[in-house]
Parts: structure tokens; C-alpha cells; sequence
């Protein structure tokens, strides 16, 4: 005080009383907020006079933090006059004041009046002193600089408060600042709040918060110490205990009662000696490890995957083979060999309980149903169903697993795929197994020879899983577009179905009972709502999708619903009212304003005889075409020109078919060295699409007949078939698809070789009924029947023809489009 007076002197001092609050381990400086909890009587009482003048308060700090009524001398003499700027009330009987500093004051004397504190103050003036301006820069910015260093140690400091310490400003509010916003002792921010001396307070702010630091710097070391001197058998031991005491609390198990739980599950399997012990030893292992050991993680992850297996578990077969075929004729069209194979399995198995699983593989293009059967056999069969997806698989340890020993190990994809299913006996699919390739880990169709060997797979083993695993009643079921790219040891394993694409009149059936009711629910439609008739489905068929299955189709089917549904959703919005029944027919004439431009057009066939022109028929993947060729002979030299982007194979085709029509020329009635003075152009339309194949040898033969004799070829024929240098006609494949083009065409007779007789059979009805079929053994029956001849010619002696019968073909030779063959 006698500093204050000292530097008072000569001052004429303002007096004002106001009510003192006390202050437990704070300080508050001018031009500061502070908030802090009030509960003390006096306190409170403190704040009611404040709060009835002018909201103005004295605070000071009390020197002994622990006492709850001090008293006069108790208390700084030195404080800070500050403004209420608010009080919230808090849960209990607690305050919460904000509070601004406005300016320094000591207290002239302390009174008692209404159990409240009052202290008459006078305002104390603080001296910025006399310093050059750069001491004053330099002080600034070792402050900052320190403050900065002291705000990376502590972690109680805010971001805002080192920004504002960065910022600058004057050394007398820097210094207050400071001193306020770090969790300094009480004791020594009081000293800084009774410096008067902007400079020196600065110079003191300094020495302290430089003081700080190193405090800040040893702890920060010992810390360190600490954590380095905590052993690794210390933590475990206090993670032990804790895990105790929380298994404790929650009523949990111990680890003792977890591995007798393991054994009992164990021994409950039953299972083989070998495997029993196997697993009691892993169980013995993790009773005899820390239960937080890394191994003992591992050890549990082996036992829960072995006991997730379905040992002996079994699901009861359906052996009713009228319910299984109308299930499996409820979900799909057709496919009646993979129905008829999966009948022969269901009786045989009623017949010898004791059969096996078998290894059927479905071959066929992409959206003929292949995946999706699998499913309906496994409903019909009364089988529990598991799927896997081989495309892109590379590695072994897809197939067989990984050794446990490798970190993030797990079982191989039958295991899992068997633990899905939960039952010993499932169904499991193994799509798209056509599609696995090879690389530096291993070739997973190597792995996949045990599996899928009905003698061995009674003893798989899954590197992960290190036990004899019976398969041998899984009923495996493989999916593949193409069988060249499977080896042929795997493929020796596999009962071959091959699944053909799908005829117009097929697709239609398909649409109109499955798809076209499936896309109608999900899309929210009825019946009632979407008129599509038959023939106009047999439009969008032919005139928008070219696919051996009906995946393009459905997408088709359900654009049509989508631009239906907004018809009817528009007409009920305009109407105002959601009972508003609609009709949308789709037709031919407005398919267009749903589906956009037809993207195909109907093959096009001459609608008269021509000389040297010929429909023949291909086979593509996505169906049977018409393929017509064009010969022309002219002047020339005798030489063959062969064009339309054709194979080596349907090159070779053309001249057996030119050295056929020169071995037949007398009978032909034409000069035999009729080739040395002319050239014979032979052309297929459609150049840009590429043509492969030996069964256009007889369309090409009869071309060249027609066009060297000037004798014009019926428009209402096409043939198909291979021809040798004898002119013998030779069987081909992919007829029912061929057959199907003709029909669509409109052709009225179709040329088939007499050894494709028996196929005629699979046919499709309706092609059967509307179309006359020729068999030929040799290319007499194919002029005779082609060629318009005039009346007055003799005919060629022909072998009598006949129409329709059954069996299959041999392996199609094909033409290609895109791939495609004939």
C-alpha cells in the first residue's frame, strides 16, 4: 500500500463502495471476462446489492482458498472493479456469473452492512513508464515467442488465446492477458494484477511464463521416464485385472469356464478321433496362454470356425419328383435337360439313399438362366443353397484357405461357402468357373480337382482348417459360357449340360409368364394397367434385342412398365385422385414411343427366284439368321474371288464347293471347262461382320450350280450343311436356332443333311408345323429341290426326301458373327 499511495501522491482520488465479492484461487484483470460458479452466502449477497445499483462489483482474491467466510483481513487489498455482463442459475443452488474487468482499485477500507461485504475503493492508475520504442518491440516479442513455445507444451491453452498473444498490443494489456488466460498460481497473477508498471509487469510475464516452460519441459521428460519404465508384463497385468473386474461386474464368464465351454462343443460334434483330439489339443493350448496373447486370438478364431462347421448336420431330401418338377417348371421355361437330369438324381436317390453328390456344369451363353436354376433345384431338391463366384479368381488360397500361421489367415471359399449353408449335404454353386485364372500363387483349378472328384472329396482338406472334411454329399453345380478355357482334367470331373439359347417363340413364353408379371409387381402395376399382347412381345423381341438369353429383354420389359407407370401416375395427378384406373396398351404402331427406333430389322429375303442367288442359314450366339450368297460368273481367266470377311475354314468351304460343281458338270448340262474362260465372283452380304464355318458348303454349291446353268434358285428355300468334293452332304449342328431363322423368314422348305434327321425332333413346334424339311445325302437332292427348273429338263435322279423326325446332332459347325459360327 505504501507503493500505491507513493505513486498516488499528488492525485485527487475518486472513492466509491461497492460490494466485494471474494475470490477462491482467481484473479480477475481489467478489460478481461471471467466467469466463475458462486455458492457462498457471502457471494450471493454480493451480487443481489450488485445487481439492485448499478451491476458493479469488487472482486479480490482471498489469500487462503480453503476458508468459507473470510474476513477484512483475509483479503487482498488489491483488486478489480467489474461490470455483471450475466448470471445463470445452475442445477442446485450454484450461479454462474460473467463478469468484465474495467479497472484496477485498493480497497481505503472494508464494512459490513446487511450480512454483505462492502469495500470503499479508489481507482488505481497504471504507468506505461518511459522506454524507447524498440525495447518495447523487443520485450513484445519475446513474450510471443516464449507464450508460443509454452502454448506447444501445454495442452490447456486454446488456438484463439495464442492467436491474440501473436497478434501484439500494448506491453501493459499483453502482459494482463497473459497472466489471465494461463493457469498460472493465484499468488503470483495477484503479484502481476498489483504491478502498476505497464514494463516491468511485461518483464515479470516473461521471467514467469520462461519459468513455465522448463517446469513444462521436466514434466513432459519424467512423463517419458515413466512410460519407458512400465514393462510389457506390468501392463498386462493391470489390463488382467481390469478385464477381471468388468467380467466380474457384468456377470460374465471366466476364462477358465470359456475353454471347458470349447471342449464341451468339442466332444458334442462327435467327430472322427483324429479331429477330436486335434481340437481338444487347441483347446488345451489356449487354456495354458495369457487370454489377451496374440496367439490365444488366434487359437479362439480356429476353434469358433471349426465349430461353425456343419459336421453332421443335414438337411431331409425331397424325394417327391412331382413337387420338384413343378417347382422347377414354376420358376423356369424350358431347360429341360437340366430339369430331366435333376429328376433322374431325385429317383435314383429314392431308389440307393447311399448315392453321392454329383458335379453337373451348365454351359450355355450369358442370360439363358444358369445361375438362377441352380436356385429352383435347390428348393426342389429340399437343399440348403450356397453361392461362390470364381470369375477373377487367381489364387489357391481362395479355394483351399490360408495357413494359420499367416497373419489375417482364414479359411478357403468352400469352407465358408459350406458354413453359410449350414448343412453337410447343400447344394453350392460355383459360378462362372470358366473365368479363373492362373498367376505366380498358385492355379486355382488345380485345387479345385479334389474338390470336385467324387472318390477323393470325402477328405478335403482346407489348409486353415487342417481336418479331413467329408464333400462327398455336396451337390455341386458349375456354370460356364464356354468349356475351351476350363482344363481338361477339371472338365473330365464335371457332367457337361449344355444349355442352347433360347428361340423367339421360347422368349416370348419366358416374357409373357415370368418376366413381364415380375416386372409388373415391381413396378407397382397390375394386370389391368399394361396391355402387352403376344405378337407384340414377339415384335419387341425381334426387332429390339439380338441375345441368346433374356437378360437384355427384361430390361426392355421393365422400360415399358417405367414409361407405363408415368402415364398412369400423370393421369392420376391430373385428375386428383389415386383411384384412377388407366389402360396402357402397348402395339406394334406405338412401340416406338416406349422403346425408341427398332435397333434390328428382319432378315432380308428375295421375294423371287433369282439365278445364282441362295438363302442359307447360320448359327450366331444370340440366335439362328438368314445368310444369303450371292455367286456371279463372268469373262475371264478362271479365276476364284472369294469376299464378305470370311475364315480361313469357309474359304477352304468355297473352292471343295467350286471342285463339287466341276466334278457335276456334265450333269449340269454345262461345258466341264467352263471355269477356264470365266471368273466366279462368290460373295456374303454383310461384309463387315465376320463369317467362319464349313456348313455353307451346300448354299455355296448350289449358288455356283445356279449361276453357271443360268437355272434360278427357288426364293421360298434354304438349306444348310457341309459338302465334300463328291458332292456328299454332311451333318452340321445348331439346327433348332437355324430352323427357327427359316420360320421367321418365311421360308417355306428348308434343306437339312440326312444325318441331322434325328434333331428335327427338338424343333420347335411350330416351326415343325409350318415348315417342309428336305434331308439330302448327297447335293442331287439339294438341286433338284432348289433349282427351278424348266419342264422340259430331266431332273437330276434324286434320293427320296423325307420331313420331321428326332435325336440330337453332331457338335455344331457354325458360322461366325462377331464370334459367331456357322
Amino acid at each position: 500500500m505504501a507503493q500505491i499511495k507513493e505513486i498516488e501522491t499528488g492525485l485527487e482520488l475518486e472513492y466509491e463502495t461497492l460490494p466485494v465479492l471474494p475470490l477462491r484461487g482467481l484473479v480477475a484483470f481489467p478489460d478481461m471476462l471471467i466467469h466463475f460458479d458462486v455458492g457462498r452466502l457471502i457471494s450471493m449477497k454480493a451480487l443481489e446489492q450488485s445487481m439492485k445499483d448499478n451491476q458493479r462489483l469488487f472482486l479480490t482474491a482471498q489469500r487462503d482458498i480453503r476458508m468459507d467466510t473470510p474476513e477484512e483481513n483475509d483479503l487482498y487489498t488489491v483488486g478489480t472493479v467489474c461490470t455483471i455482463k450475466q448470471i445463470l442459475k445452475l442445477p442446485g443452488d450454484n450461479i454462474r456469473v460473467l463478469v468484465e474487468g474495467t479497472h484496477r482499485a485498493a480497497v481505503e477500507e472494508f464494512s459490513m452492512q446487511d450480512d454483505c461485504l462492502f469495500a470503499r475503493v479508489f481507482r488505481l492508475e497504471t504507468d506505461p513508464g518511459r522506454i524507447s520504442q524498440r525495447r518495447k518491440q523487443a520485450l513484445v516479442r519475446t513474450l510471443q515467442e516464449r507464450f508460443e513455445d509454452y502454448a506447444a507444451l501445454s495442452s490447456h491453452l486454446s488456438r484463439d488465446v495464442v492467436l491474440t498473444v501473436l497478434d501484439g498490443g500494448e506491453p501493459g494489456y499483453l502482459a494482463d492477458y497473459v497472466a489471465q488466460n494461463t493457469p498460472l498460481e493465484f499468488e503470483i497473477k495477484q503479484g502481476l494484477l498489483e504491478e502498476l508498471r505497464d514494463v516491468r509487469r511485461l518483464e515479470q510475464t516473461i521471467r514467469i511464463i520462461g519459468n513455465e516452460i522448463e517446469i513444462l519441459r521436466i514434466e513432459s521428460d519424467l512423463q517419458e521416464k515413466l512410460k519407458e519404465q512400465v514393462d510389457k508384463n506390468q501392463r498386462e497385468y493391470y489390463l488382467r485385472e481390469q478385464m477381471k473386474v468388468i467380467q466380474n461386474e457384468l456377470g460374465e464368464q471366466d476364462f477358465g469356464n470359456e475353454v471347458e465351454e470349447y471342449r464341451e462343443k468339442i466332444r458334442a460334434l462327435k467327430l472322427p478321433q483324429e479331429s477330436e483330439e486335434k481340437l481338444l489339443k487347441e483347446a488345451g493350448r489356449l487354456e495354458k496362454m495369457q487370454p489377451l496373447s496374440a496367439e490365444s486370438g488366434v487359437i479362439r478364431t480356429y476353434l469358433d470356425t471349426c465349430l461353425e462347421l456343419p459336421w453332421n448336420t443335414t438337411t431331409k431330401e425331397n424325394i417327391d419328383l412331382a413337387e420338384a418338377r413343378r417347382i422347377l417348371d414354376r420358376d423356369h421355361f424350358g431347360l429341360e435337360k437340366v430339369k430331366d437330369r435333376i429328376l433322374e438324381f431325385l429317383a435314383v436317390k429314392s431308389l440307393a439313399p447311399q448315392l453321392k453328390g454329383q458335379v453337373l456344369c451348365l454351359v450355355g451363353p450369358p442370360g439363358v438362366g444358369k445361375t438362377s436354376i441352380s436356385k429352383s433345384i435347390a428348393e426342389a431338391m429340399g437343399r440348403k443353397y450356397a453361392r461362390m463366384s470364381l470369375g477373377g479368381v487367381r489364387d489357391e488360397a481362395d479355394i483351399r484357405g490360408h495357413r494359420k500361421t499367416y497373419i489375417g489367415a482364414m479359411p478357403g471359399r468352400i469352407m465358408n461357402a459350406l458354413s453359410q449353408a449350414g448343412s453337410k449335404n447343400c447344394l453350392l454353386l460355383m459360378d462362372e468357373i470358366d473365368k479363373m485364372g492362373a498367376d505366380s500363387r498358385g492355379d486355382p483349378a488345380a485345387a479345385l480337382l479334389e474338390v470336385l472328384d467324387i472318390e477323393q472329396n470325402s477328405t478335403f482338406r482346407d489348409h486353415f482348417i487342417e481336418l479331413p472334411f467329408d464333400l462327398s454329399d455336396v451337390l455341386f453345380i458349375t456354370t460356364a459360357n464356354t468349356l475351351d478355357t476350363i482344363p481338361r482334367p477339371l472338365l473330365d470331373r464335371m457332367e457337361v449340360i449344355e444349355i442352347s439359347s433360347y428361340t423367339e417363340q421360347e422368349k416370348a413364353e419366358i416374357a409373357m409368364c415370368h418376366l413381364l408379371p415380375k416386372q409388373l409387381e415391381k413396378h407397382g402395376l397390375k394386370k389391368s394397367n399394361l396391355s402387352l399382347s403376344r405378337e407384340t412381345m414377339v415384335y419387341l423381341i425381334d426387332a429390339y434385342t439380338r441375345e441368346a438369353g433374356v437378360r437384355r429383354l427384361e430390361q426392355l420389359i421393365a422400360k415399358v412398365c417405367r414409361k407405363a407407370a408415368k402415364i398412369i401416375a400423370d393421369d392420376q395427378q391430373a385428375k386428383g385422385t389415386a383411384t384412377t384406373r388407366k389402360r396402357v396398351t402397348v402395339t406394334r404402331s406405338n412401340m416406338e414411343k416406349f422403346l425408341g427406333t427398332p435397333r434390328y430389322k428382319q432378315d432380308n429375303v428375295s421375294k423371287k427366284d433369282e439365278v445364282g442367288v441362295v438363302n442359307g442359314l447360320a448359327w450366331t450366339s444370340v440366335g439362328g439368321e438368314m445368310l444369303q450368297v450371292e455367286v456371279n460368273v463372268i469373262p475371264g481367266t478362271g479365276k476364284l474371288e472369294i469376299t464378305g470377311n470370311l475364315g480361313k475354314v469357309m474359304e477352304e468351304s468355297a473352292k471343295a464347293a467350286v471342285t463339287c460343281v466341276r466334278s457335276s458338270a456334265k450333269d449340269l448340262g454345262v461345258d466341264p471347262m467352263f471355269y477356264k474362260d470365266s471368273d466366279i465372283h462368290i460373295h456374303f452380304p454383310e461384309a463387315a461382320i465376320p463369317k467362319d464355318g464349313p456348313s455353307a458348303g451346300v448354299t455355296m454349291t448350289t449358288a455356283i450350280a445356279s449361276a453357271v446353268t443360268g437355272i434360278p434358285v427357288r426364293h421360298d428355300v434354304a438349306m444348310t450343311g457341309e459338302v465334300t468334293l463328291r458332292g456328299r452332304v454332311m451333318p452340321i449342328g445348331g439346327l433348332k436356332e437355324k430352323t427357327m431363322a427359316a420360320y421367321r423368314a418365311g421360308i417355306k422348305t428348308v434343306i437339312v443333311p440326312a444325318d441331322n434327321e434325328p434333331d428335327l425332333q427338338d424343333i420347335d413346334p411350330i416351326v415343325r408345323e409350318n415348315v417342309e424339311f428336305v434331308t439330302a445325302e448327297t447335293m442331287k437332292t439339294v438341286l433338284d429341290t432348289a433349282l427351278r427348273r424348266p419342264a422340259q429338263e430331266t431332273a437330276l435322279t434324286t434320293e427320296p426326301h423325307t420331313a420331321l423326325p428326332v435325336v440330337p446332332s453332331a457338335a455344331p459347325a457354325r458360322i461366325t458373327r462377331q464370334g459367331e459360327v456357322c
